[in-house]
């Protein structure tokens, strides 16, 4: 399968997800699906596989140590498509785990659209904005709910 081939497929596999947790916040499968089932785990089992069928076809120089290596790493078009594919996963995930903590908090969803438009588009910038949006309703810093021991 070529690298172009599993780009395409794995973008529009995010699709309906962000269409999920934009249109049907509240639907009983929103989440289920976007965070935990079909496509994170689909996204998961194609970046595995790609890391995997690359480990004997990767360049001189590639890691994680410069910017360099890391350029060397996405020079093959598989790890390439891999990074795009981690991007996809953990920007839906983060997109995911804003409408779920939205509900928690009772933050309108009409605030968190333009977050998740941001995340899907901008990932890091969404997920800013939508911890700026929490801390304003919230008044907390803490994203997490202690566990007990």
């Amino acid at each position: 399968m070529s690298a172009d081939f599993i780009f395409s497929i794995c973008g529009n596999l995010v699709l309906p997800g962000w269409l999920l947790l934009i249109l049907l916040p509240n639907w009983r499968w929103t989440l289920a699906l976007v965070t935990a089932v079909i496509i994170p785990f689909t996204l998961g089992v194609v970046y595995i596989s790609l890391m995997i069928s690359q480990l004997g076809n990767l360049p001189e120089g590639v890691g994680f140590g410069s910017i360099e290596a890391v350029r060397a790493g996405f020079s093959n078009d598989y790890i390439l498509v891999a990074g795009w594919v981690h991007y996809l996963a953990f920007d839906l995930f983060v997109g995911a785990w804003a409408v779920r903590d939205s509900q928690k908090i009772g933050l309108s969803h009409w605030f968190v659209m333009p977050c998740l438009a941001l995340t899907f588009m901008l990932g890091p910038t969404g997920l800013a904005v939508y911890l700026l949006m929490r801390f304003v309703k919230t008044r907390n810093m803490q994203i997490l709910e202690p566990v007990d021991a």
